[in-house]
C-alpha cells in the first residue's frame, strides 16, 4: 500500500503519492497560507484528496519546518509559519479519516536520504540541509535521533560564533548565520556593495542591484567562472565542513549527507567543504574517516522520508 508525504514550506505545500521504494508516483501543489493555520490544514485536506481520488494509501506523513513533539502530532513552534502548539497531526486525521504522523521537514528529508537516497549504505549519518538556513536530521543505529521531547537535531543552532550576528531563534552566533543560503546572500551583497570591482558577473545577473542578488545568482556566477563567486562558495563550504567534523567528533557517524537548495552548487561547495572536514576532524589518520557526501533526492527528499515515516508508523 502506498503513503501520502505533505511537505509544508513558508511558501507552498508539496504532496505526493509515494511507494514503498520511494518512488514519487503522484503530486500536486498548492500555496501556502502561511499566517492562517486553519487554512493550511485545508489547503493539506485538499490535496490529499485529490491524490487519494487516483491512488489507494493507508497513511499520511506531513514534513513542517518547526519543533514537533514527541508524538508526532503537535507542532509547538514554527519560525516561518503561525503554528504555536498547533495540533495538526490530529486535526488532520480527524479530517482525512487517515492515521497522521507529523515529523520535522529536516528529520524527513535526512530519514529519506538513509532509506533511499545517498545515506543508504550506513546505518549513522547526519543530514545538512542547507537552504535559507541550517537544518539537520541524525540517524543513529538505523534510527531518527529525535531525543524525549522530539526536538533533537537542531544542528543549525548550535553556537559557533560568540556574539556573532543575530539569529531567529533569539540567540547570536548559531551555526545556520554562517552555513546557510541566508549567510551566502549577505556575504555576497557585502561583498558587491563594498566598492571593489569583484564580482562583475553576479551584479549583472541580479541586474546591477546588489539588494537583488540571491543563492542561485551566486552559485550560476561560480559556474561561469565568476572567481569571487566561487570565493562566497568556497567561504560558506568552509563553515560546513567545520561543523559537520565538529558533529562527526560527537556521533562518530559514518556519513554526512550535504541536501538543500545550496548544495545543487555541488563540487564548488563540496569540494572545500570536504578540505574543511578533514582539516577539522579530530583524530584524523588514526579513526575510520565519515564520508561527505551530496544529497540524491532534492526537493522531493522531505516528501518522501514522510511518507515512508507514516508508512512505518
Amino acid at each position: 500500500m502506498h503513503s501520502i508525504g505533505v511537505d509544508i514550506g513558508g511558501t507552498k505545500i508539496a504532496a505526493g503519492v509515494v511507494s514503498a521504494e520511494g518512488e514519487v508516483l503522484a503530486r500536486v501543489r498548492r500555496q501556502t497560507p502561511a499566517t492562517d493555520p486553519q487554512a493550511i490544514e485545508e489547503a493539506v485536506v485538499d490535496a490529499v484528496a485529490e491524490l487519494r481520488a487516483g491512488h489507494e494509501v493507508d497513511a499520511v506523513g506531513v514534513a513542517a519546518a518547526g519543533f514537533v513533539d514527541a508524538g508526532r502530532s503537535t507542532v509547538v513552534f514554527a519560525p516561518n509559519l503561525a503554528w504555536r502548539d498547533e495540533p495538526l497531526g490530529t486535526d488532520l486525521a480527524a479530517a482525512l479519516g487517515l492515521p497522521v504522523v507529523v515529523e520535522n521537514d529536516a528529520n524527513a528529508a535526512g530519514w529519506a536520504e538513509f532509506v533511499h537516497g545517498a545515506g543508504r549504505a550506513v546505518q549513522d549519518m547526519v543530514m545538512l540541509t542547507i537552504g535559507t538556513g541550517l537544518g539537520g536530521g541524525v540517524i543513529v543505529g538505523g534510527e531518527l535521533l529525535r531525543g524525549p521531547h522530539g526536538f533533537a537535531a537542531e544542528l543549525g543552532h548550535v553556537r559557533v560564533v560568540p556574539d556573532g550576528h543575530v539569529c531567529g531563534c533569539g540567540n547570536r552566533g548559531c551555526w545556520e548565520q554562517y552555513a546557510s543560503g541566508r549567510a551566502l546572500v549577505r556575504e555576497a551583497r557585502a561583498m558587491v556593495t563594498s566598492g571593489g570591482p569583484v564580482a562583475q558577473r553576479l551584479l549583472d545577473l541580479a541586474g546591477g542591484d546588489p539588494g537583488a542578488i540571491t543563492g542561485p545568482h551566486v552559485t550560476r556566477a561560480a559556474r561561469d567562472g565568476d572567481a569571487a563567486a566561487q570565493d562566497l562558495l568556497a567561504d560558506l563550504g568552509r563553515w560546513i565542513g567545520e561543523g559537520a567534523a565538529g558533529m562527526v567528533a560527537v556521533l562518530d557517524s559514518s556519513a554526512v549527507v550535504v541536501g538543500g537548495a545550496v548544495a545543487e552548487a555541488g563540487e564548488l561547495l563540496l569540494e572545500p567543504a570536504r578540505a574543511a572536514f578533514h582539516r577539522q576532524l579530530p583524530a584524523r589518520g588514526y579513526r575510520p574517516e565519515a564520508v561527505l557526501l551530496q544529497a540524491e533526492l532534492g526537493n522531493d527528499a522531505g516528501m518522501i522520508g514522510v511518507a515512508d515515516l507514516a508508512r512505518r508508523r
